[in-house]
């Protein structure tokens, strides 16, 4: 079942008390690589888990993990976004234990990435540096409070951002700005006319909060989302194989 219990992975970790996943399984035979997908802000929902099947189209077992698993989005989410910026807390014993199952499948190559999108691409740039992933996909993420002492030592990183993305303004060049300084190789691209969660093929979120996200433009940018996919998938092709 796609469904998977980590909460044992989790423990031995001090993580989420249940924690949940959602496991993509390539067709054919293997191995594989791994990699973990971390949802955005409103946490596990259908999007998050195309995102995961389409990585499976494409090769790799992958693991979308609920970091919201122990009380939902309205008890985790401060503690998440916090430690999502400061590099502590629960979330990352959740993310260790998700990398943790996939290592233990037999019909994994030992090999892992991770990809987060909002929220989740917050959590990817904090991992990028820590020796557990040989590429990184970071979209739309918030950068951390101090990106060249976070990030040296990353493994490459692949960034998408929108254009039209007022609550991330300037983060594209100031991540790109970083790795280039770092020497961290990197693929960071911005585009014009995107917006925030444009990588999404469907809308997400409340129902009442969706008409004021249409009118400010946020959602699918089918254009932008292809050329970003393609991107990570010559990244991870590159990386993880």
């Amino acid at each position: 079942m796609p469904e998977v219990d980590l909460s044992s992975l989790a423990a031995a970790r001090a993580g989420s008390q249940p924690l949940r996943g959602y496991l993509a399984t390539p067709s054919g035979e293997g191995p594989w690589p791994g990699v973990v997908v971390l949802h955005e802000v409103f946490g596990m929902n259908d999007v998050v888990r195309r995102q995961a099947d389409r990585l499976a189209d494409l090769g790799y077992l992958a693991l979308a993990v609920d970091l919201f698993s122990q009380g939902g989005a309205a008890r985790c989410l401060v503690a998440t976004m916090r430690a999502s910026m400061t590099g502590k807390g629960r979330a990352y014993a959740d993310i260790a234990a998700a990398r943790d199952h996939l290592l233990a499948l037999p019909d994994c190559t030992g090999k892992t990435g991770i990809i987060g999108f909002c929220l989740g691409g917050g959590f990817a740039l904090m991992t990028a540096a820590s020796g557990d992933y040989a590429a990184a996909a970071v979209n739309y993420a918030h950068l951390p409070p101090d990106p060249l002492t976070t990030l040296a030592g990353a493994c490459p990183i692949v960034g998408s951002f929108g254009g039209r993305d007022l609550t991330l303004r300037g983060a594209a060049a100031q991540l790109d700005t970083a790795l280039t300084t770092l020497g961290v190789e990197h693929d960071v691209k911005e585009y014009p006319e995107a917006n925030h969660a444009f990588l999404n093929d469907d809308e997400v979120g409340p129902g009442w909060l969706r008409p004021l996200w249409r009118v400010a433009g946020i959602g699918p940018h089918p254009a932008a989302a292809a050329d970003a996919w393609a991107r990570i998938e010559g990244y991870f092709r590159a990386h993880l194989h």
